[in-house]
Formats: structure tokens, sequence, C-alpha cells
């Protein structure tokens, strides 16, 4: 571990990059290191949060990030509650409070969050005693998915200070942007962004992100392309005349990668609209580290669920051995 070893403390929650410093964000990344190996084992488990019960309360439907945490859940050996806003009471009017309140009452320790309102995540956190993970809270944060992605990028050049990373696409209505922005910025990184100008924020600037108008430009100054989906009930807005226009202008082809560095690597957080912001043979082409994602994205939510619940870093290592 080089990051703050046993001194890293996160705090009670786990809600945007913007509550975390340079040298917590390292220490999750260094924590989760241990914990990849734990995933190639034949029998991936380890008893570290044996007799913790979290609950994953999702308001909005997910796939990678819901099942990625109860992988990361499972493996650290806790026990597992899935609630979702279809088939429960929310559909009956209860609010966000009573289902809070009704879930303390059933003695859990943690919850992880999604929620399609921004800010949903700190206003439970701020009334419940257990830890609160924010899995994604409307237009605001997406910290677990921004920190896999700082792993990933880790991984393939061993350090994220000094890189250039271009994020392309929704800019302007992505949580996982925002969160990105944030984290690349933290850990050093150069950021850049590119987009239909209708789905850049205004005074992005300011933040110290440079923007590209052509995604040609993008491509030929990054080290990483992360490409964001394309919100297709973003099309009802206006803010892209058609799909075909945005990839005509926007898309990540192979033929547009031909001005790339050779190291250059491409991301994206999924799930994919394969023919519009990215094209297949990019998706799964040799530059992509899409997959490494999807790996990693487990490694790092059972580092944050170890440490939320007490864990130092350094204990981590040891708990590889303890179960064959």
């Amino acid at each position: 571990m080089t990051a703050m070893g046993k001194d890293l403390e996160l705090g009670k929650d786990l809600i945007g990059l913007e509550d975390l410093s340079r040298e917590q964000i390292l220490g999750i990344l260094d924590t989760a290191e241990p914990f990849k190996e734990i995933s190639e084992r034949k029998i991936k488990k380890v008893p570290v949060l044996r007799g913790q019960t979290i609950v994953n309360l999702f308001f909005e439907p997910s796939t990678r990030t819901r099942i990625s945490f109860e992988f990361a859940e499972k493996r650290l050996s806790a026990d597992t509650v899935n609630i979702s806003s279809s088939g429960s009471s929310v559909q009956k009017g209860e609010t966000l409070v009573d289902t809070a309140r009704n879930l303390e009452a059933m003695r859990i320790h943690m919850v992880v969050v999604r929620h399609g309102s921004s800010g949903a995540a700190r206003f439970l956190a701020d009334r419940i005693p257990s830890n609160v993970i924010n899995a994604g809270d409307g237009q605001h944060a997406h910290p677990t998915q921004a920190l896999l992605d700082l792993l990933t990028i880790r991984d393939r050049f061993g350090a994220i200070e000094g890189r250039r990373v271009c994020i392309v696409g929704d800019i302007k209505h992505s949580r996982v942007a925002r969160s990105n922005v944030t984290g690349f910025l933290k850990c050093g990184a150069e950021v850049a962004v590119c987009g239909p100008r209708t789905l850049i924020p205004a005074g992005i600037e300011d933040l110290g992100v440079q923007v590209f108008g052509r995604v040609e430009e993008a491509i030929e100054w990054c080290d990483v392309l992360y490409v964001l989906r394309l919100q297709l009930e973003r099309m009802q807005g206006g803010y892209v005349p058609s799909l075909r226009e945005y990839n005509r202008v926007f898309g990540v082809t192979s033929r547009r990668l031909e001005s790339a560095a050779d190291d250059m690597i491409v991301l994206h957080p999924g799930p994919m609209n394969r023919g519009v912001e990215i094209d297949s043979d990019v998706a799964d082409g040799p530059r992509s580290v899409i997959l490494p994602q999807v790996t990693n994205g487990v490694a790092v939510r059972m580092a944050v669920l170890y440490l939320l619940a007490g864990g130092r870093p350094e204990l981590a290592e040891s708990a590889k051995g303890r179960m064959p």
C-alpha cells in the first residue's frame, strides 16, 4: 500500500469525489489492488464483512452497477438485500425518508443508493446513521464509476498524473463526467471534453478543462479517450439533430483512431450504443479497456465497502489469505 497506509479515513459516507482528497482517492485504488486477486480465485470470498447487512436501494434501473455492488458485497461475505422501486412501497407513495427509516429499524449497516434526483444520496446520508454509498444520483455524481476508471487508467499507464484524458459526448447531463472530471483533476491528469456545444456545460473551462469542438483534435491530443453513452432520451430535447448526425460528427470510429498515439486507450461506462457514440470494431478492438473497467468495478467497490466498514488498507492484503 502506498497511499496513507493505516491512516486512510473516508468518513461515514461516499457521496462524491469532491469530498475526498487526492490521497484518499489513491488510497482507495491501493486498497482495491489486493481485492482484484480474490476475484481470480476459485473460491471468490473472504469473511471481512461477515455479519454486515447491506441494502442495495435502486430507484432507477441499473444492471452493471447493481450487479457489481452485489458481487462485491457477496465476495466480502456480507448479507445483501436488493430493493428496487418497482414492486416496492415506493410505488405506493412511500418517501425516501420513510424507506430509510424502515430499513434502519431492521438494523442494517450500509445502504447503496441510486436515485434519479441529484442530492438524494446526501439527503439520505444526513438522515440515517448507516453508511451511505452513492451509486448515482441524478446528474450529480457517480463516484465509484470514477474510481474504477481511475484504477483502469493507472493499471495501463502506471500512474494517472500527467496523462491527458478527454471525455467525449453528453457532458452536460452526465454524472459520470462530473465525477470523472473531479477525480482526474485531483489525481493530476490534464482533462478535456468534446461534444456538441449544446451538450457542453457553460463555463467548464473555469475548472481548468480544455474544450475541443472536433473529435479528431481530441483523439490526437489525448492518452485516454473516455466515450460517454449518448442518452437517447436527450434526443427529445433537440440537443442533437439525429443519431446518424451525431455518429457522423462525433462517433468514435477506427478510421478516426488512426491518428491516435500508439498507446492511447478507450473507455466507456456502459451500456454502449454501438454505431452511435462508438463503433463495434473500436469497442471490441485492441485499444478498448471496457471489460477491464467492469472487472475493476468489483474490486473498487469491495475496497469502498471494506474501508467504510472500518477496514484498514494494510489489512486488505492479508484478507487475501483468509480463505483458500
